[in-house]
């Protein structure tokens, strides 16, 4: 028998009953499923120091288990000293297995290390049903080594979803788990 991550289990048996429960779907293939996260960082001061770039993709795969890659500039801007097709950032796009066991590291160990932790703001939703949320630092993840790292800097998280609206985004994510603040 295959590998079946925990959250993904969780939203055959549970999650997708609900949601056809509270939105009154007549078919199991319209209720909203999580289809990708993208984690991005930019890191604007690799044009001087090119080494920036490689630990930003050492610690996104260290984070994410999968390979991350650089991000190239489209374009010149003179008063940034930068030119076309210069590494100025990182992504890592996860998908399937990996897409819900990094979700679920998200929100059981990474989110609750947070300081003063109240919950994340439901306000990261931008009309299609897609989720943005922003870490502000890199070491709330357990797996990156404070000792390791140079700098601290932040990332985005994009949680792309196949739902219509905001509201049905936002009940598929708060049964996956995240904790959103009570207004």
């Amino acid at each position: 028998m295959a590998y079946v991550a925990r959250l993904k289990k969780e939203y055959k048996e549970r999650i997708v009953a609900a949601l056809t429960e509270e939105f009154g779907y007549s078919n199991v293939m319209q209720v909203p499923k999580l289809e990708k996260i993208v984690m991005s960082r930019g890191v604007g001061a690799a044009v001087a120091d090119k080494k920036l770039i490689d630990h930003a993709i050492d610690e996104m795969t260290m984070i994410t288990g999968q390979q991350a890659v650089a991000t190239m500039s489209k374009k010149d801007v003179a008063a940034f000293k930068l030119r076309k097709g210069m590494p100025i950032g990182a992504k890592v796009t996860l998908r399937g297995e990996r897409m819900y066991e990094f979700l679920d590291r998200l929100v059981t160990s990474a989110l609750p290390r947070v300081r003063d932790f109240q919950g994340i703001k439901a306000t990261g939703f931008d009309g299609r049903g897609n989720y943005n949320l922003g870490v502000t630092e890199q070491i709330i993840f357990p797996e990156v080594n404070i000792d390791k790292i140079n700098r601290i800097n932040g990332m985005d998280i994009t949680f792309v979803t196949s739902a219509d609206t905001d509201k049905e985004a936002k009940s598929l994510l708060t049964e996956l788990g995240l904790p959103f603040k009570k207004n």
